[in-house]
């Protein structure tokens, strides 16, 4: 009767997502046959180097796979590269370590990610930022189960999560600090998963909470480093536009209003080329409508307010039934449009149709539009268009919800 093989490599490498020698042997950086070598039934020692590449990818050490040191080697390895401190929130692989998950908890904990994406766009940031959160905490757990390809699609995943919770603690409950801190955490979970272009989509998030405050040099540092982190990977027309968009919004929010239309033409400019690279599922919060609504707000900060009538408003018109939170936004800045036009039963009107949509989907940042535009209304604070604005704005179902939130 035949001894079988290395089973214990075996099931690691399928455990970790190579299900072929052939796919481990790329991931090691080495010959089909060495692999195959490892898998026989008295598998060689592997080389120094050659070690720490196995034990990363799957997880386990060497004894634990099947391979039995020359007599007097020492197994001891050095701390693996990248790995992260347990006080960080993220996993790490710990030289022992609990039994690994199946790659199918991938499949499964990747397809949660994408419904909570689904469901940002209509539910109520108070339910569903809970249970983003716990997914974040599951995730957390099985990086400390998985290897390999697997867990790089629990990392990916965990950092989608991540930044999503995120924005939902910046721009739909206004908690910049608590949005910070989970930033952190989604470009650490990027590291971890090797994903430059979700890295560069974090750090640009993280540009927004300096440039909401004014701190301008910080905001562009961001910028910078988000750009850098978007050049190591095949980056999309859609994800280079948007880095010019939320520049442009720093830009905008510092005062810099010419230089923030020079980007948004730029950011035209690059969906109109395009690099023919895929856009990635994740990135669902931008499009050439969405460009026009930066454009459209930069346009009102820079007093071009024609210009901006006309952005705004076609923008409008090319919103998705769906995009219920951008359409309070972009109903605010044109009630705000009407408003320094001096023409305040107009600016009134737009007011009035955002506090419909926000009283149907909650979104602090639309909220935020349309108190500025009331601010702006005080010279018209008696005319009836304005005091029937007021009755809306502060009606007891509007002001408690403000409050709670």
């Amino acid at each position: 009767m035949n001894r079988p093989g290395n089973t214990r490599l075996v099931a690691a490498r399928i455990a970790a997502g190579y299900r072929s020698q052939g796919a481990f042997a790329d991931a090691l950086g080495v010959a089909v046959r060495q692999v195959r070598r490892w898998e026989s039934k008295n598998p060689p020692w592997p080389q120094p180097d050659q070690q720490r590449k196995i034990v990363q990818l799957t997880g386990q050490d060497l004894e634990s796979l099947g391979f039995t040191p020359p007599p007097g080697r020492s197994v001891r390895m050095a701390p693996l590269p990248g790995q992260v401190a347990p006080s960080t929130g993220l996993g790490h692989v710990p030289s022992q370590r609990k039994p690994l998950q199946p790659p199918s908890v991938a499949t499964d904990f990747v397809s949660v990610s994408v419904a909570q994406r689904h469901l940002y766009w209509n539910v109520a940031p108070s339910a569903l930022h809970p249970s983003t959160l716990a997914h974040a905490s599951l995730g957390c757990a099985l990086l400390q189960e998985t290897a390999g390809v697997t867990r790089k699609k629990i990392a990916a995943a965990l950092a989608e999560t991540y930044l999503l919770a995120g924005r939902i603690e910046f721009f739909d409950v206004q908690q910049p600090e608590e949005a910070k801190d989970t930033w952190v955490r989604a470009l650490q979970a990027a590291g971890e998963a090797d994903d430059p272009l979700l890295g560069a989509a974090i750090l640009a998030h993280t540009a927004f909470i300096p440039a909401w405050e004014r701190r301008r040099e910080e905001a562009i540092e961001r910028m910078t480093a988000a750009r850098a982190y978007a050049r190591r990977g095949p980056a999309p027309a859609l994800l280079l536009a948007w880095l010019d968009a939320v520049e442009a919004e720093c830009e905008t929010r510092c005062g810099q209003t010419r230089t923030a239309l020079h980007l948004l033409r730029h950011a035209e400019g690059v969906l109109e080329a395009d690099s023919g690279f895929e856009t990635p599922e994740w990135l669902d919060w931008f499009s050439a409508v969405r460009l026009a609504a930066f454009k459209g707000n930069t346009e009102l900060k820079a007093g071009l307010l024609p210009q901006a009538r006309d952005t705004l408003t076609g923008a409008l018109d090319g919103l998705r039934d769906s995009e219920v939170k951008q359409r309070s936004v972009i109903l605010g800045d044109l009630a705000a449009v009407e408003a320094a036009a001096k023409r305040p039963e107009e600016a009134c009107g737009y007011a009035i149709r955002a506090l419909d949509q926000l009283k149907e989907t909650w979104y602090a940042t639309g909220m935020e539009r349309v108190r500025e535009v009331r601010r702006a209304l005080a010279p018209w604070r008696h005319e009836r268009c304005v005091r029937d604005l007021d009755d809306r704005l502060y009606d007891w179902e509007t002001t408690i919800s403000a409050l709670a939130r």
